[in-house]
């Protein structure tokens, strides 16, 4: 006997316990798709300002689907793994919606099949149909349920995990009904949109709500741009439109927070104008390499602003640059600023690595750094890296200390030399040159930056210094020139980190 189980997402609305019956289409359909789609545009707005989304729906209703995937039952019970990792700050309450928690079942044998179900929408006549990734993960088979209950076996045309989307095709032997792309960039906080899709396998459903926040970062991956809205949507949800009040789909409904179980009006859905052009691609291709360059990567704060001369916090500062990268190869430095690539201004760290996961590998690109007060140009050749092809905010860590002391009272550190004997005690490579923190007094700002004893500093507003004395002449240069903090490349074990120091009042 095949049980039909439920498909666990601990991050992404995917399935529900499903068996359902296709719900009839006369009940579905509503008002017919033609007369509804050649409403006028007063006719809508009218319609909308005595509030009622019924003409929006009529047309968009019938290009959304139901998917059911069959799977083995390892696969369907394995999916405690999220695409958004086990690390988000939402891990638990995503796990305690997904239900990692199982109820109880009888005993299965271990090669019975189960079920799963999501949602998606038709994007072209032919029968491209878009999903997420998740929806359609480990899948056997495919099916997709249209609105008036046909269904109709599906292929799996390509996926993107990174970015959590999918393109599956159907062929109907008939046009379908479609829906078309919308501008998300347009979209603000405050704005009306509509969610479409199958939650709990009761049928094709639409919630409604509002634009709640934009740019919502899950710490998923180099796409985390998450539309945020209050629209109710749950399990089964996933990859179905999200649409804005002319009817094109502004979002895919991927993701929600839960801390009781249900949905509690914090979903997540992935911006049309970034799905737009990786669908484009799967369509094309039926896979997608995502670009890589090989660094870490962290914030520019209006101190490191400050510390190296930039005129505004803007770019991504680079933490850390892996040995043989194209980023080391293009001559890129720890304590550089990555200001533009490829003729864009880079913003955010966020902003870089979006940018570099869209390139092609092989791709070749200009990079322009802010290196020791100045723009620098520099050519990148894009690789890949299918492992974790993303650059990665680096954070601080932490470590132990040292030998003959030299004071910098105006940050409040005390240096020593990184002898050979300290630099095998604290685990660095034996060429690792910089000056160690023996001591930190509690009342100066060093203390308040974070730094450690142990920690060893490798550069000084971007120039590297290989000694105490070197590191001491470094930081009060850079007081002498009136800045009002010191930017450090500082080592604690395994990490490096970009710390900024301001300079002590008097």
């Amino acid at each position: 006997m095949t049980r039909i189980l439920e498909k666990h997402r601990v991050a992404a609305l995917l399935g529900v316990a499903l068996l359902v019956v296709p719900v009839a289409a006369s009940s579905l359909l509503g008002t017919p798709a033609a007369q509804a789609a050649a409403a006028a545009p007063d006719t809508l707005n009218s319609t909308l300002a005595q509030g009622s989304f019924a003409p929006i729906v009529a047309v968009d209703k019938p290009a959304v689907v139901t998917i059911t995937t069959t799977l083995k039952a390892e696969n369907a019970s394995a999916d405690g793994v999220s695409p958004f990792g086990d690390d988000t700050p939402f891990d638990q309450q995503f796990r305690d919606f997904f239900g990692e928690r199982k109820a109880p079942m009888p005993q299965q044998r271990p090669q019975e099949k189960a079920e799963a179900l999501g949602s998606g929408f038709v994007l072209t006549s032919d029968g491209y149909i878009v999903t997420n990734n998740h929806v359609i993960d480990k899948a056997s088979t495919i099916k997709v349920t249209l609105d008036d209950g046909t269904e109709l076996p599906a292929k799996l045309v390509g996926t993107d995990p990174k970015s959590d989307l999918a393109v599956v095709k159907i062929d109907s032997g008939t046009p379908l009904a479609t829906i078309g792309w919308g501008d998300s960039d347009r979209l603000r906080a405050g704005d009306p949109i509509l969610a479409i899709g199958n939650p709990f396998g009761i049928g094709t459903t639409v919630t409604a709500g509002i634009v709640s926040a934009r740019g919502r970062d899950l710490h998923s991956g180099p796409y985390d741009d998450f539309i945020q809205i209050d629209a109710p949507i749950n399990r089964g949800n996933s990859g179905g439109p999200l649409v804005g009040l002319d009817g094109k789909v502004v979002g895919i409904n991927t993701a929600i927070y839960s801390p009781n179980g249900g949905s509690v009006g914090v979903g997540f859905a992935i911006p049309s104008d970034q799905a737009e052009g990786i669908v484009a691609k799967l369509m094309k291709n039926g896979s997608i390499e995502h670009g890589f360059i090989g660094v870490q990567i962290q914030p520019v704060t209006s101190d490191v602003a400050d510390a190296i001369g930039l005129a505004k916090p803007a770019g991504a500062l680079v933490a850390r640059v892996d040995d043989g990268t194209p980023a080391a190869l293009a001559g890129v430095r720890p304590g550089d600023v990555i200001t533009a690539l490829g003729g864009k201004a880079v913003t955010s760290p966020r902003d870089l690595s979006r940018m570099v996961a869209d390139l092609a590998p092989g791709a070749r690109e200009g990079l322009t750094v802010w290196r020791g007060g100045a723009d620098k140009d520099l050519s990148i050749v894009v690789g890949t890296n299918d492992a974790g092809d993303n650059p990665v905010v680096a954070d601080a860590g932490g470590a132990p200390g040292g030998d003959a002391a030299q004071r910098v009272p105006t940050i409040g550190v005390q240096l020593g030399d990184l002898t050979a004997d300290l630099r095998d005690s604290l685990g660095l490579p034996g060429g690792e040159r910089g000056a160690v923190v023996e001591g930190v007094n509690p009342d100066k700002p060093a203390a308040d930056a974070g730094l450690q004893p142990g920690d060893v500093i490798l550069s000084v507003n971007q120039k590297p210094v290989t000694s105490a004395r070197e590191a001491k002449t470094a930081v009060a240069e850079a007081g002498k020139a009136g800045r009002k903090a010191v930017l450090l490349l500082v080592q604690r074990q395994d990490e490096q980190t970009f710390v900024t120091v301001p300079f002590a009042a008097g």
